[in-house]
């Protein structure tokens, strides 16, 4: 029997995202970002609060990238998370991670996670205390390590975070369940 909760957030796994844009002064900001997901074959969708600093950066520059925290970089990731880069400007630099430039967008690359998806902002919809940023996928680039031998992104060795809605906390991926659009292949042949 279940048990009736109220109005819960009960969309579990979240994605942990780190949203990145530069300042007005050409230094980078971060965010971390649980409301996110894929909404074309080239295109991803932020839910955002507008007064995020770094929020205003991507609207300003029209461009972000979003990276995939792993577990080794939980602590940075969890700090983008908790400290505001409206109040403490140089958080990126107190990190302790390095970024470089994107070739393709006017956006930082965090060097230490290990998937990164270099975006265009195409489109901001406005929403009542949140709006939605959907950024064009120009270039994703992933480190070596994280490939299989088919050289695509492999999800076991990717470690990524997921964030827990229900408690709060960081989960990583673990052991692969089942095949995609197979699983259940069985069940169309039943009449």
């Amino acid at each position: 029997m279940k048990k009736d909760l109220g109005a819960v957030q009960a969309v579990f796994p979240m994605p942990v995202l780190m949203v990145a844009a530069y300042n007005d002064d050409g230094t980078p900001n971060v965010m971390n970002a649980a409301w996110g997901m894929i909404c074309e074959q080239d295109q991803i969708a932020l839910f955002l609060d507008p007064e995020h600093k770094t929020t205003k950066n991507m609207r300003a520059r029209k461009a972000f990238t979003v990276a995939l925290a792993d577990r080794a970089h939980m602590a940075e990731a969890d700090f983008f998370g908790i400290a505001s880069g409206n109040t403490m400007p140089y958080k990126f630099a107190r990190s302790g991670l390095t970024a470089r430039k994107s070739a393709f967008v006017d956006a930082p690359v965090v060097e230490e996670f290990p998937v990164v998806m270099e975006c265009q902002l195409i489109d901001v919809i406005e929403k009542g205390s949140f709006f939605c940023a959907v950024g064009r996928i120009v270039n994703t680039a992933a480190d070596e390590r994280v490939l299989n031998e088919k050289g695509t992104i492999d999800a076991a060795k990717l470690d990524a975070l997921m964030f827990d809605t229900f408690g709060h906390g960081y989960y990583s991926v673990g052991e692969k369940a089942g095949q995609a659009w197979n699983a259940g292949a069985g069940l169309m042949k039943k009449d």
